[in-house]
């Protein structure tokens, strides 16, 4: 009787684990599975706003963003690409405020007949409780709108599973030089 109960025991404590497993695990199918979020220790989602001025500095002599292809010769500005690594700061004085850090990444002109870009870029955190974090933006920025907004499309660090949007002003724009400060509002919900 007693060897029937500890096999009975077995088979129940292998049943519970292999429960567990299968709950926390999830479903296996070929080379990709289900897993719990809690397996990641992922908390509740939050949603943080970031209000942040981006200094994009192509003339003078120390531009933090660079034409890496022209334009076509027809008169449009398509094709057009820079790269940049501008300072991202609390206030749009950059001199008088605080760097919080850095955003990196291309914008290329899409638009045949008017001015739209594509951005891709990381808003790369290198100060405070976001040191090390990214989020990742990629969308369309047509720069003749008052307010346009581009979806944050994931990011690092703090930021993983992020989503969202931004709000994007232009706060300052030199026609001569092409230098521009704009007004980033960030929504991003993370865990």
């Amino acid at each position: 009787m007693e060897g029937k109960v500890r096999i009975l025991s077995v088979i129940l404590l292998s049943l519970a684990i292999n429960n567990w497993v299968v709950r926390v695990m999830g479903k296996k199918e070929g080379y990709a599975s289900e897993l719990d979020p809690r397996v990641l220790k992922l908390k509740k989602e939050k949603l943080t706003h970031f209000h942040l001025y981006w200094h994009d500095t192509v003339g003078g002599r120390n531009p933090s963003s660079v034409a890496v292809l022209p334009s076509l010769k027809n008169g449009s500005t398509l094709g057009l690409m820079h790269m940049f690594d501008n300072p991202l700061s609390v206030g749009p004085d950059l001199k008088k405020s605080e760097l919080v850090g850095r955003s990196q990444g291309i914008y290329a002109s899409t638009a045949l007949h008017q001015v739209g870009l594509l951005m891709a870029m990381n808003f790369a955190f290198t100060h405070g409780k976001y040191n090390g974090s990214s989020i990742t933006i990629l969308g369309r920025n047509a720069i003749l709108q008052r307010v346009r907004e581009l979806p944050i499309i994931g990011g690092s660090g703090r930021f993983r599973f992020a989503r969202g949007y931004a709000l994007a002003k232009t706060y300052y724009f030199n026609p001569a030089t092409f230098d521009a400060i704009v007004q980033y509002d960030v929504y991003v919900l993370h865990y």
